[in-house]
């Protein structure tokens, strides 16, 4: 019988690549701040991060360069827990679908 792959792990092993080449979002914290980084699309400039608890977004180079201090932007209706959430749901259902192994 296979081992179960668990969303957990898929997160473990994507967060082990280098932050350009992740496709899942995952968390950072400076300055007493929580944010999400969302991963690049292909048409993108930057990536976004989104602050955990609060529907703000900001580059991610400002976030890598200023820490809490970055310039964030408020966001009609998406946080980094709305972004996490998002992510992991897809992964649930990729896995019931059988897609991972």
């Amino acid at each position: 019988m296979p081992a179960m792959i668990d969303i957990d792990r898929i997160f473990r092993e994507n967060h082990a690549s280098p932050p350009s080449e992740r496709t899942l979002p995952w968390e950072e914290t400076r300055d007493g701040i929580t944010v999400v980084v969302e991963p690049k699309p292909h048409w993108a400039e930057d990536m976004r991060a989104f602050r955990l608890e609060a529907c703000a977004y900001c580059r991610y180079a400002d976030w890598t360069a200023n820490g809490g201090h970055a310039r964030f932007y408020g966001h009609i209706d998406t946080s980094g827990d709305d972004v996490m959430m998002t992510a992991r749901a897809m992964i649930a259902c990729e896995i019931a679908d059988g897609l991972w192994d």
